[in-house]
């Protein structure tokens, strides 16, 4: 017998409790928030009507100050008023390379683990916390919007956001005190809302280039299904570059004009950062701008930038954003025919010659009906939405994928891919290994990250140990390592030894020290190294099979050499073998299996003789009659 539900009167049926759900673009420049209302998604505005909050923090000695009063602040008080934190997310120190600009006192120490922090008048602070601050000024402001606590969010990362980034963005929500529903790519978010908004079905690009980061994908909009056909980008390209390049320009221009010019100030550097943003935003619908401005040591800077000119100093970055376009067209399968609209996300898409160089490629006008900076959080709190529970009958089916490949480290150096880039999230999948040698009772697993064919040339993420390992020969042990790919592209690695159960995992949760250039340079490495990639592989796995056989004779020879084999045939196997130990250490792959078979062939003999008296000790003392039976 069904049973029903029963409420007090005057109370809302449990099942039927609207959910306060939202959706954060975490953003380098802007961030904001927003919500699903009476079935339409909204951004939520602050008490002064703005919808967007700058990604400013600024810490005096008791308070932080978020938002626009913290971007007020930032030329007079750039060390403690931070900026485009997101670019330092999941970062270590050695991964800021161009800190001539960057007013910051970053430090390093033990007890962080790799976290990168930044000194400031109210302690060290790591980008987590910084972040943390944004994310807490929108949970309130949501919540005071909404009336409520909030149930869950779902934030927005990069697509191209790798381990550690994504695991830092997660840390810094639970700081502010968020239940995080999920992980959204950005892309996808973007997709979703406008998907939805346009009843659009068919193959779109969404190309993202925000404050700090650019990504493209590729997805299949179908009757409420979301699906990511490819994923490229690069996590360290953004408006945040359009604006130095105008800053560099400026500082050109004075230095040319002003003999003996003293170095810049911190409050300088700010003061020029922020004239050459509001440089580039003027430049979007006028023919020049005006950088006017006074630095602390009484030099007036005051120079005309053209829209031409600033054309010109940003070519270069431009056509970074087409090479992943290309790549993430080629990983789909696609050519520019098959597309039906280009949707352009993210602030700094509002540049003309963004827009012109996007139209040129694709052949046609990109989409803009949305606005581009809020697109994000719209499609992110339509997911929110429908996981908080308060839309059931059409939910939408989102198909994310991970962006690069991921395998573990095999004997010789090599990578063996489990998982590889562009699949479906998420994603479970189980490969069988065995032991190297006789006897091992453990395995040391390393998991990496990346497209290239040696460990060398890939991301580590993680290492574990499997022990309990029964001594057996080599190869008879089966070890099933399991990899794991969460909804938020998060991974975790399992591995099981079949015959006795012994069992390691790891929650892949990387150190922060990653390099910033490493996941966005990843695939274009492995594109123009295909065939070194090849040769290596091929050289490294006929090392591995020489030394197999290396080691093999050597433990025969000792236990039978001196019984079956005379001192000229030791000799004759000898030189063979110091032979193939010589070419292991050389880059002939060939000459490494001719030298392995020649080694095979001058020891088949003694192969034959130990087999000879093998059978002979077995059949010692028994009767024909015996074996019989």
């Amino acid at each position: 017998m069904a049973l029903l539900q029963i409420s007090e009167p005057g109370m809302s049926p449990a099942p039927h409790q609207h959910k306060l759900a939202v959706g954060i673009d975490l953003g380098t420049t802007n961030s904001l928030v927003a919500t699903v209302r009476s079935g339409m998604s909204t951004v939520l505005h602050d008490e002064h009507g703005h919808a967007l909050l700058p990604s400013v923090v600024r810490y005096l000695e008791n308070a932080v100050i978020v938002g626009h009063e913290a971007q007020a602040a930032q030329s007079m008080d750039p060390v403690n008023t931070i900026i485009s934190v997101k670019r330092f997310m999941g970062r270590a120190l050695h991964d800021i390379t161009d800190r001539a600009h960057i007013p910051y006192h970053f430090v390093e120490n033990d007890a962080s683990h790799g976290v990168l922090e930044l000194k400031t008048r109210a302690g060290l602070k790591s980008p987590i916390e910084i972040s943390a601050e944004i994310l807490k000024t929108l949970k309130a402001r949501a919540e005071k919007a909404l009336g409520g606590e909030l149930t869950g969010a779902v934030i927005t990362v990069p697509a191209y956001f790798d381990d550690a980034q994504r695991q830092a963005t997660k840390d810094a929500a639970r700081l502010a005190g968020l239940h995080v529903l999920r992980l959204l790519n950005e892309p996808t978010a973007a997709a979703v809302a406008y998907g939805l908004d346009n009843a659009s079905e068919g193959i779109y690009v969404i190309y993202d280039l925000g404050g700090g980061t650019f990504d493209i994908s590729i997805l299949r909009l179908s009757k409420g299904v979301f699906e990511v056909l490819a994923t490229n980008g690069d996590s360290a390209l953004g408006g945040d570059d359009f604006d130095h390049r105008i800053y560099c320009w400026v500082l050109d221009q004075v230095r040319s004009k002003t003999p003996n010019f003293s170095p810049l100030t911190e409050e300088d550097t700010r003061l020029l950062l922020t004239k050459a943003r509001q440089a580039k935003e003027w430049l979007t619908d006028n023919h020049e701008a005006n950088l006017l401005c006074k630095l602390s040591n009484g030099t007036l800077v005051d120079e005309t930038l053209t829209v031409q000119q600033f054309v010109s100093l940003t070519e270069t970055l431009v056509s970074k954003t087409l090479g992943p376009m290309r790549k993430a067209m080629r990983d789909a399968g696609l050519s520019i025919t098959d597309i039906n609209g280009v949707v352009l996300v993210g602030g700094a898409t509002r540049m003309p010659h963004i827009r012109h160089a996007v139209q040129a490629h694709f052949k046609q006008e990109p989409l803009t009906n949305l606005d581009p900076d809020k697109v994000v959080a719209l499609g992110a709190a339509i997911q929110a939405n429908i996981l908080a529970g308060n839309r059931q009958d059409d939910a939408l089916l989102l198909l994310d994928v991970t962006p690069l490949s991921l395998g573990l480290e095999t004997m010789g150096g090599l990578v063996e891919k489990v998982i590889p880039r562009n699949s479906t999230l998420p994603i479970a999948r189980a490969q069988d290994f065995t032991t190297y040698k006789d006897g091992q009772t453990a395995m040391a697993i390393h998991v990496v990250q990346g497209e290239r064919e040696l460990v060398s040339d890939c991301r580590s993420l993680a290492r574990f140990e499997l022990r309990g390992i029964p001594p057996m020969a080599a190869g008879a042990a089966r070890i099933r390592v399991t990899f794991q790919v969460d909804a938020d592209g998060l991974l975790s690695v399992s591995a099981r030894e079949q015959t006795s159960g012994a069992e390691s995992n790891i929650i892949v949760k990387p150190s922060y020290g990653l390099n910033e250039e490493e996941i966005t340079a990843t695939l274009k490495a492995s594109y123009g190294a295909a065939e070194t990639d090849k040769q290596a592989r091929m050289l490294r796995e006929a090392v591995v099979d020489a030394q197999r056989l290396i080691e093999a004779i050597q433990a025969a020879l000792a236990q039978d050499g001196e019984t079956l084999l005379s001192k000229e045939e030791r000799d004759t196997i000898a030189q063979h073998v110091t032979m193939l130990n010589t070419l292991c250490q050389g880059s002939d792959s060939q000459a490494v299996k001719q030298a392995t078979e020649a080694l095979n062939q001058a020891t088949e003999h003694f192969a034959a003789r130990r087999m000879d008296a093998s059978v002979q000790k077995a059949l010692a003392g028994k009767n024909l009659n015996s074996l019989e039976m």
